[in-house]
């Protein structure tokens, strides 16, 4: 099919729940993607932050055909090599005790939710269950992640919404310690706050929220959805701080491109989910997991991080200088531009007509470049990047 028939039997048979650009993507390679007619895009958002390294690794895509050949699917049922030593890589990766797996971020902030919450249950009982989030946070469209997340955006239409949810100011320590009582068990937060802006916590505000959950007993869930698997320059985002979660979730890059999510957890959390409490069809399905294995065995390759930091660097001097930037904020390959007069939508939409693909978050472009992408790669987006912000800042 060409793109306007692709397009016609979407708007036929799709419900209309994405407002999408006007492309048909075909196939890519590395971080260049072709369209249905066969012009090329660099890209710099790799499927919002999912496809970590690239597209067409040889590596990955020998483990997932060689696991899809093996075994596709088997229930938790029963035992595979291939999720354990999954788990295990996360679990030393992330200094934490015990693993989940899912298939999405949206499904491991709900088992971080449960995890929390039944926690306290065991210790204290029924009605110390409420978890403080942060005003701007996002955490996934459930029906109790949309309440967990700090946006008034989202808390619409589909009442009622799941209770046991409180909001503190992001980067205000006092205001955290207003919202505490009795009936609070954890908080909630991100190291950077992705879809609201892309927007990073301080870390002395996070090694202050460390220290109030162990002062009063609360679970610290960090929501590493979109900043962890190597996103911001370390395997997880809360690394930079240098504190340590009791809860930690992860999916988007962790796949590489396949749908994943992992809940994690430190040992004194490790034995509150037991059989039956929680449990996933799909969670920790063997070619997903193969696809996981391989970016994890290069994420935690000597250099590699160091890699994401520098490219990181890099982009954000080079489009500082750019016309009618106002700032880059950020961390590694996580970054938002925030533009001084142009609406960031339109400045999206003319990057994907000269060739490059970007994201938006709240009124900022948002960046998140497959973590492989080469320099000549990086160079060509900033040049149709800088190109577009010269055409809107003479308009």
């Amino acid at each position: 099919m060409d793109f306007e028939q692709i397009k016609q039997t979407e708007q036929s048979f799709l419900m209309p729940t994405y407002a999408r650009f006007n492309v048909a993507v075909s196939h890519g390679k590395g971080a260049v993607l072709t369209d249905v007619h066969g012009k090329t895009y660099i890209d710099f958002g790799s499927g919002i932050g999912v496809n970590s390294l690239g597209y067409g690794d040889p590596d990955w895509v020998a483990a997932v055909q060689q696991q899809a050949g093996r075994l596709s699917h088997i229930s938790n049922l029963y035992y595979n090599e291939v999720q354990v030593m999954l788990a295990k890589r996360l679990c030393e990766g992330a200094g934490m005790s015990r693993a989940f797996l899912c298939n999405s971020g949206a499904e491991a902030n709900e088992c971080a939710i449960k995890l929390a919450r039944k926690a306290s249950f065991d210790k204290y009982g029924q009605n110390r269950s409420t978890i403080i989030c942060l005003y701007n946070s996002f955490h996934g469209r459930t029906l109790t992640t949309l309440s967990a997340t700090g946006q008034q955006s989202f808390h619409q239409f589909f009442f009622p919404f799941t209770e046991g949810f409180k909001f503190a100011n992001p980067n205000d320590i006092e205001d955290l310690k207003q919202k505490l009582d009795e009936n609070v068990c954890a908080v909630m937060l991100e190291c950077v706050q992705g879809e609201g802006g892309v927007v990073p916590l301080d870390a002395e505000y996070l090694q202050a929220v460390r220290n109030i959950c162990d002062e009063n007993n609360l679970a610290l869930i960090v929501d590493e959805v979109q900043t962890g698997a190597g996103r911001t320059g370390d395997f997880l985002a809360f690394m930079h701080a240098g504190i340590k979660p009791d809860v930690v979730t992860m999916a988007k890059g962790l796949g590489g491109g396949l749908p994943i999510g992992a809940c994690l957890c430190a040992e004194k959390l490790a034995p509150v989910m037991s059989a039956g409490t929680h449990g996933s069809t799909f969670g920790g399905n063997p070619v997903a997991c193969a696809g996981a294995n391989v970016v994890l065995e290069r994420l935690l390759s000597p250099g590699f991080l160091n890699s994401v930091t520098q490219k990181g660097d890099y982009i954000t001097q080079r489009i500082s200088s750019m016309p009618d930037v106002k700032q880059v904020r950020g961390r590694g390959m996580m970054l938002g531009i925030e533009l001084k007069k142009t609406d960031a939508r339109k400045v999206a939409e003319q990057c994907l007509e000269n060739g490059l693909l970007v994201l938006t978050a709240k009124t900022l472009l948002r960046l998140l470049p497959p973590l492989t992408i080469t320099y000549d790669e990086i160079d060509k987006g900033l040049s149709i990047l800088n190109t577009v912000l010269k055409g809107v800042a003479n308009v």
